[in-house]
């Protein structure tokens, strides 16, 4: 299997699940946990999970959230290359993830929003049992695949970050892949700057609401050669030139629907990077997504 870099945020995430409807403006009973979250920690861990071996570029505060952060990668088999930001805290989003299924977040990206494109040097990717890129190239393994987080290119504070990441791929050789992350920072760019920006990449990873902002399958596949359109229960489509592959998803209890989209991604790449077909890269995405609403919180179980 290629090994893979993501670049994408890291942070905490405090989770909120109602015991009933919301009461605004007074208590409502509720469960409370921390987990450790960012959609950019997330695909790693579940890229990680999937058997690839996964490499993050990041950014975090100087505080206490920064060494948990760490600490939750090291435990995922993630090797993790983070800048540390001495004004900036660590991100921390509150989700509010209502019995209804429909999930409500508050994002403070802290230090993600200043990732600059001195702290994503792909020529300083490092992976567990691959010394270099060097000894990575000797093995013949192919390429490394590069994933880039929506949310690093939406954010004009990261943004010169991600598309930096992305030059940096395509002049090393690398295949490369983006999730839009939320239909509504696309309505906030608009649909052309967002697709000029992830022009020539090999896929791109929206979902029903985002394929749809961005003017569905003729206007995606113009700047990406692969695109993959997640359904939530309904499954998800792969589209290129060759033709269009599709596959169901399993009946699950959602107890949370936090970083699905990210498990999704993670599970299809890790599939792709070892050879998979269309059909079983989606397979394998949807695996991870199920598992992913299965349980509280965006990364993997034990």
């Amino acid at each position: 299997m290629r090994p893979a870099v993501v670049v994408g945020d890291v942070g905490l995430d405090v989770i909120v699940r109602p015991g009933g409807p919301v009461h605004y403006g007074t208590d409502t009973p509720a469960r409370v946990s921390v987990q450790p979250g960012g959609a950019g920690g997330n695909t790693a861990a579940w890229l990680a999970a999937s058997g690839a071996a996964v490499c993050l570029f990041a950014r975090v505060g100087a505080d206490a959230a920064a060494e948990a952060v760490r600490a939750n990668l090291r435990a995922a088999r993630v090797t993790a290359v983070l800048a540390e930001d001495t004004e900036l805290p660590t991100c921390s989003v509150v989700v509010l993830a209502e019995t209804s299924g429909e999930r409500t977040m508050f994002p403070d990206r802290g230090a993600n929003a200043r990732l600059a494109p001195a702290d994503v040097d792909l020529a300083e990717a490092r992976w567990d049992g691959i010394p270099d890129l060097g000894a990575l190239a000797a093995a013949g393994e192919g390429p490394p695949h590069l994933h880039v987080s929506g949310y690093v290119l939406f954010d004009e504070g990261s943004r010169a970050a991600g598309l930096a990441a992305l030059d940096q791929a395509r002049a090393l050789g690398w295949t490369t892949s983006v999730d839009p992350q939320a239909p509504s920072l696309l309505a906030r760019v608009g649909p052309a700057t967002f697709l000029s920006w992830v022009e020539g990449i090999d896929l791109l990873l929206p979902n029903a609401a985002e394929a749809e902002a961005l003017g569905g399958e003729a206007a995606m596949l113009a700047v990406a050669e692969h695109v993959v359109v997640t359904h939530g229960g309904d499954g998800a489509t792969w589209v290129c030139r060759a033709g269009t592959w599709s596959a169901r998803a399993p009946q699950v209890e959602v107890v949370d629907p936090t970083g699905a989209g990210d498990a999704f991604d993670a599970g299809l790449l890790a599939a792709w990077l070892a050879g998979a077909t269309p059909e079983d890269a989606l397979r394998g995405g949807i695996r991870a997504g199920s598992a992913a609403v299965s349980r509280v919180g965006a990364r993997p179980g034990e």
